[in-house]
């Protein structure tokens, strides 16, 4: 923009901030209170500044790791650029770890410099943007919680070049700068040893808790577990399923039940001998009582007389062994790592026991292969603590992940077919290794794993990283269990510096000292994903974060990385675009994708079915096998796994879709119908009313209840409705509000017969309930269903802001009388509403007529234009500026991103002017509007729609 633009928009915005709220403002210059809340924080403003810089200043007296490491990516991406950056930091009250200072010195684009002052407190970063700057200055410093999770008050505001303000900024800055020392290897020697000096107190985990004889006790998940445990068995159960994220405590968990237990005799099954001696230790430490009380039974000790036995599988299956027990010996057995329970050995071990209670445990109840082991248990799983639940409650270590585009050469990037010359090519092994030093690893020693796609890679990799001066070895499934644990051990001694390995480190492998995890393979599935994930988040002394380095090619799975980092099983696409904004992740973990790598996800994301009938079909066998039924949508909705939306999308109806599953059901073609509206039209849950009315009708004696009845039951729920509502909700059901082909589809009948202020159930229903099971099994299931998905909803108001609507779902919502959607483009003036839809990033061969400049000028205020020849004083004009006229504002990304578009609040009118549209060559005219939003669109939510556009 020219100088004169420039000036005036900044004025403006410096007198909203500042002056007078009713001010217009800008978004790129506007001032803002940033304080780390659901919304936003600091580490996204600081992150979208850097990307739309030219320079940068950094003056903070602390820094850590995790927080510089949150950062690299877009660094990073900067370097690229050649765009060059300053951090002035400082020695202050030796807050910062050595580390740090190494990290520091690693960014190439970056000069540091070491503050003089003795007391440099100072808490500012100021980007340069070419003829203004922005800064942000307040009290967050460069660390994770001050980033992320503290309550911090932070400024950010823009200043011209020839402004007071950045004059003294910059002057402060320089003086600062050129009264301090460069950051040297030297300095970081001599700071390294006073800091040392310093006393320092390790946190301990459970497990050097019970090395060091310390109290154990239960932490709130596990209490929690536990109280399930116990609820389960007073029902009369005698098989359970704990389904528990690697490094939640599962041994201690087992522990605390079986204290609570008190068996008379206990066996504690288990796969691997190396870890018997441990998880004897533990249970010691919660049960107590004399090392006599506890046996091995294992290879090389045989103790059966013990009251707690601690086996391996390897020799308790075995006959001449098994016999030595009574079936009937054991009263609780406890099964680890349960998920291999299919194996022939545990199914001699589980069909010859037959104890008062069975417990299994696994992280990963989802198999690849046909055996069941929900059935195995009963179909009882009382609790599950999965990933990001367990580090929401700092049950794990966290994690910071970055996504950086694989090894690329003259445009060619790494593939599923790429030829194993390429995948262990000098450059890329090289590339690998730059990228390991750069973003670095929390700890004294690096302990590595990298997984690869082949054994040959393995094996290749192995010998070229070592060749570098990185020690490493391959392991594969080719290695006997010695060797392995040998390696294993080698690591955690710091003999090597790497593991590198396909896929045996999956599960059951427990390295806690592992700082880094390297992914240089496609992502098959998202369980195998947060399986090596999972290998790097046991907590351990001197570790304060994972680095997790994903090396993403052009593969077609790549789309699954988000989906898994968020833990989303959705099938929806519109979730995965918004899990690729995701940034923080439950507490201080965050995900960073370069630029590159996220355009090649988005892209992916763009041209893949998530939902087709194969991958369903995957979610409904595991759900099925769960459960040991034919699952119902409530059961996915309820288990929070595939939206129950998606499981009809493609069919119209759940019984069509139990069709595709080969199930041997049949329905009436009327029921179909029913259905088909019912799962069309209410099991979106953006209107809980109609579906509030149809369970009241199925419960009620008569099938019929009074329009009061209903106004109280919507009140006593805390339920907004009005008279405009509940007209709507009679269109609705009595299908006078949709088109001739969609009643068609849904039986020209009606479902709910009113007659006067008295709803009834029509007859159709009733006789279809009365004859065919199915159907009101059916039809009452995508009413629950539907139900539950409506939690998402707001239930005092009529939109939820940023949820996603249809055109036809805003005209139900608006409560016109008849769905007007395919023709109501882009507004529409209807009853005194307004809604305006907009596609923010127009296509490339969009029409020229109706490309216009619609756009946020600031997270409060949207630019929006009307269609052209619309003038001030023409019938649609006037009816624009009635001020009667509601304006209700959606907004989509682009035209990828389905028929959804995200509600973002009303709006009122700022402004408005009338100017001149010229298509082809013709002049026409055309409203602009500014409008004012009723709340200010949240950050992330505005990054997500206005990025790279």
């Amino acid at each position: 923009m020219d100088v004169n633009e420039l000036q005036t928009k900044m004025k403006h915005s410096n007198a909203n901030g500042f002056i007078d709220k009713t001010v217009t403002g800008y978004d790129n210059f506007d001032t803002k209170l940033i304080h780390n809340s659901d919304d936003d924080n600091m580490l996204l403003y600081i992150e979208q500044e850097l990307r739309t810089c030219t320079a940068f200043t950094f003056a903070v007296a602390f820094v850590t790791q995790g927080a510089l490491l949150s950062l690299k990516v877009a660094i990073a991406d900067l370097s690229l650029k050649g765009i060059k950056g300053r951090i002035i930091t400082s020695d202050y009250l030796l807050f910062n770890n050595p580390d740090v200072f190494k990290e520091l010195m690693k960014l190439p684009n970056v000069e540091v410099h070491i503050t003089n002052e003795a007391n440099f407190h100072a808490k500012g970063y100021i980007f340069d943007h070419g003829n203004y700057q922005t800064a942000i200055i307040g009290s967050s410093n460069l660390t994770e919680t001050a980033l992320m999770r503290n309550y911090e008050w932070n400024i950010r505001f823009s200043s011209l070049n020839d402004g007071e303000l950045t004059d003294k900024i910059i002057r402060e800055i320089e003086n600062v700068w050129r009264n301090s020392e460069i950051l040297t290897s030297q300095w970081i020697k001599q700071y390294t040893i006073r800091y040392n000096k310093q006393t320092r107190t390790a946190i301990t985990n459970a497990d050097e808790a019970a090395e060091n004889n310390d109290i154990i006790r239960p932490n709130s998940m596990q209490l929690e577990a536990l109280s399930s445990l116990r609820t389960l068995r007073t029902s009369g159960e005698t098989k359970a399923l704990i389904v528990s994220a690697t490094g939640t405590g599962k041994t201690f968990l087992g522990a605390f039940d079986v204290a609570y237990y008190k068996p008379k005799k206990f066996l504690y099954v288990v796969h691997r001998e190396q870890i018997i001696d441990k998880t004897i230790a533990s249970f010691r430490k919660v049960i107590g009582g004399p090392a006599s009380d506890f046996g091995k039974l294992s290879g090389n000790e045989k103790n059966i007389k013990a009251k707690y036995v601690f086996a391996t599988v390897q020799t308790l299956s075995r006959e001449n062994w098994m016999k030595k027990f009574n079936p009937t010996e054991f009263d609780y057995i406890l099964i680890d790592e349960a998920h291999r329970s299919g194996a022939e050995s545990y199914q001699r071990v589980l069909n010859y026991f037959a104890p008062k209670f069975l417990l299994g445990m696994t992280a990963t109840p989802e198999r690849m292969d046909d055996f069941n082991i929900f059935e195995t248990f009963g179909y009882n799983v009382p609790y599950e603590i999965r990933l990001q639940k367990a580090l929401e409650n700092k049950m794990l270590c966290p994690f910071h992940y970055v996504g950086i585009t694989d090894y690329e050469i003259d445009g060619e990037v790494t593939t599923e077919t790429s030829n194993m010359q390429w995948l262990v090519a000098d450059e890329r092994v090289d590339y690998v290794i730059s990228q390991s030093n750069y973003y670095g690893y929390s700890g004294k020693k690096l302990r590595g794993l990298i997984f690869c796609s082949r054994t040959e890679e393995a094996n290749i990799i192995a010998k070229l990283i070592t060749k570098r001066g990185h020690p490493a070895k391959a392991l594969t499934g080719s290695n006997d269990y010695e060797y392995r644990n040998h390696v294993i051990d080698e690591l955690e001694n710091g003999e090597i510096e790497y593991i590198i390995t396909v896929d045996i480190f999956n599960e059951g492998i427990d390295i806690p000292s592992v700082n880094q995890v390297i992914m240089l393979r496609n992502t098959q599935s998202s369980i195998v994903f947060v399986q090596q994930l999972g290998r790097g988040l046991r907590k351990s002394p001197n570790k304060e974060f994972v680095t997790v380095i994903d090396f993403i090619g052009n593969y077609k799975n790549n789309y699954l990385i988000p989906i898994a980092l968020t833990g989303d099983k959705s099938r929806s696409r519109d979730n995965a675009r918004d899990d690729l904004t995701v940034r923080q992740i439950s507490g201080v973990s965050t995900v960073s994708f370069s630029e590159i790598a996220k355009k090649k996800i988005y892209d992916t994301i763009n041209r893949t079915a998530l939902d087709t009938i194969t991958e369903l079909k995957k979610d409904y066998t595991a759900m099925k096998a769960r459960l040991g039924r034919i699952p119902l949508l409530f059961d996915f909705q309820s288990a929070g796994t595939v939206d129950c939306l998606a499981l009809v999308n493609r069919s119209d109806n759940y019984y069509k879709f139990l069709l595709k599953m080969k199930e041997d059901v049949h329905l009436s073609i009327q029921g179909e119908m029913i259905l088909n509206f019912v799962s069309i039209e209410l099991l979106n849950g953006i209107r809980q009313h109609e579906l509030i009315l149809l369970k009241m009708l199925i419960k009620s004696s008569e099938h019929s209840i009074s329009l009061q009845e209903f106004k109280n039951e919507l009140s006593s729920r805390g339920i907004y409705f009005d008279d405009k509502i509940l007209k709507s909700i009679k269109s609705i059901l009595t299908l006078e509000f949709f088109t001739v082909a969609a009643k068609s589809k849904y039986g020209n009948a009606p479902i709910v017969e009113v007659d006067g202020d008295r709803f009834t159930l029509s007859n159709n229903i009733l006789n279809l309930i009365d004859k065919e099971e199915l159907f009101e099994k059916l039809f009452i299931d995508a009413i629950n269903a539907g139900l539950l998905r409506a939690d998402r909803y707001q239930m005092d108001q009529v939109f939820t802001r940023y949820e996603k609507y249809s055109r036809k779902d805003v005209c139900r919502l608006l409560s016109w009388d008849k769905d007007v959607s395919s023709t109501l483009y882009g507004y529409r003036v209807r009853n005194n509403d307004c809604p305006i839809f907009v596609t923010y990033s127009k296509s490339d061969d969009i029409d020229e007529s109706i490309a216009y400049e619609d756009e946020f000028i600031s997270q409060t205020l949207f630019q929006w234009y009307t269609r052209h020849n619309v003038s001030l004083t023409s019938k649609e004009g006037r009816a624009l500026l009635d001020p009667v006229t509601r304006f209700k504002l959606f907004i989509k990304k682009n035209d990828d991103e389905g028929t959804g578009f995200y509600f973002i609040g009303d709006v009122k009118i700022h402004d408005y002017a009338q100017e001149e549209y010229k298509v082809k060559d013709k002049v026409e005219p055309i409203i602009k509007f500014n409008f004012d939003l009723d709340q200010e669109i949240n950050y992330e939510k505005f990054l997500l729609i206005t990025e790279n556009t």
